[in-house]
């Protein structure tokens, strides 16, 4: 688990309207949901299951932000806004990921077992993707808003749309990053 300090530190990097330490802990639903979530995930994990449900519901309504005390969450999360994000029980999600409002890491039906994504490390998940079942985004790919994935995304590429598919390979996203 990051420290506290780390949290700060990527809200600093990811957020140029982020100056202080304090304003970041007084005014970021994120850092809270996420703090609320590391104890809720341990209380799981301990099998107090209940407990962890009771705390990730308050977190929910004390934040805006629904994380289910199963999932499992790397280092250095950034949520900006945070409102409406949902991340169902069985999602991963890697490290130095960056997820915006409305976010949506569900599952599809009543199945049992893995149901939810697997986002790897570096994603970009723009204002209301919405991420649907047991799917995997490749590392340091870009969805943008409003995509709804329903398969897996390569490492690298930036998808988009309704169902989303690639509209930038690894190739152009890295030769993009050095043309600036």
């Amino acid at each position: 688990m990051e420290s506290f300090n780390e949290l700060i530190q990527t809200y600093k990097k990811n957020d140029p309207a982020a100056r202080t330490a304090i304003e970041i802990l007084l005014t970021y639903p994120g850092v809270w949901a996420l703090f609320y979530h590391r104890i809720a995930h341990f209380l799981y994990l301990k099998n107090i299951k209940l407990l962890a449900r009771v705390l990730s519901n308050f977190a929910r309504f004390m934040t805006g932000i629904e994380i289910h005390p199963g999932a499992t969450i790397g280092k250095r999360l950034f949520i900006d806004h945070g409102m409406g994000i949902v991340i169902g029980e069985t999602a991963e999600i890697g490290n130095d990921v960056r997820m915006f409002h409305g976010v949506t890491l569900g599952g599809r039906g009543n199945t049992t077992g893995k149901r939810h994504p697997t986002i790897k490390d570096g994603v970009l998940l723009s204002a209301h993707v919405q991420v649907i079942g047991k799917v995997t985004i490749g590392a340091k790919a870009k969805i943008g808003a409003s995509a709804v994935v329903l398969n897996n995304i390569p490492e690298g590429v930036t998808a988009v749309g309704i169902p989303a598919h690639v509209v930038k390979t690894k190739e152009q996203n890295e030769k993009a990053q050095f043309d600036l």
